[in-house]
């Protein structure tokens, strides 16, 4: 009996992770056929430099407040921007960036009033479907320079 019990988490387990592995080789093989010259920026790449023109990026950290976030912004294919204050927090993801859409609803469940680069991000179309998962980076400020006089 125990044994059974035993299999079935196991189971069930694995068959959870399934998306984290598929969208893990998806991304690596993204990676491997990606043209050598990437001299054209991507339009969520385009996009987001728009963004932060102006902007200087400061030292990265690890984890934001999130009750101190008034808006988050997905970039296409490239990072997540939440806006605390002046300040642009930009994470791009460690892992899962194809999977990012602005379309689509980000679903985070965090255990503290934190969101960390150890996080994980589920991406869901607007009738609830999951799209795929990012796995959280470092998150860097970006702000603007202070005029001098």
């Amino acid at each position: 009996m125990k044994r059974n019990i035993m299999l079935t988490a196991l189971a069930t387990g694995v068959m959870a992770l399934a998306p984290v592995a598929a969208q893990a080789a998806q991304d690596q093989d993204k990676a491997e056929d990606a043209p050598e010259a990437t001299a054209q920026m991507s339009k969520g790449e385009k996009k987001l430099a728009k963004a932060l023109e102006g902007r200087v990026a400061g030292e990265p950290v690890r984890c934001i407040q999130l009750s101190r976030v008034q808006s988050s912004t997905i970039y296409d294919d490239t990072a997540i921007v939440y806006r605390i204050g002046r300040t642009l927090y930009v994470n791009r993801p460690d892992s899962g960036a194809s999977s990012l859409n602005s379309s689509d609803i980000m679903v985070t469940q965090t255990v503290m009033n934190q969101l960390c680069s150890v996080d994980t991000v589920q991406m869901r179309d607007n009738t609830g479907f999951m799209r795929g998962v990012i796995f959280l980076g470092e998150f860097v400020p970006y702000d603007k320079p202070k005029k001098e006089g």
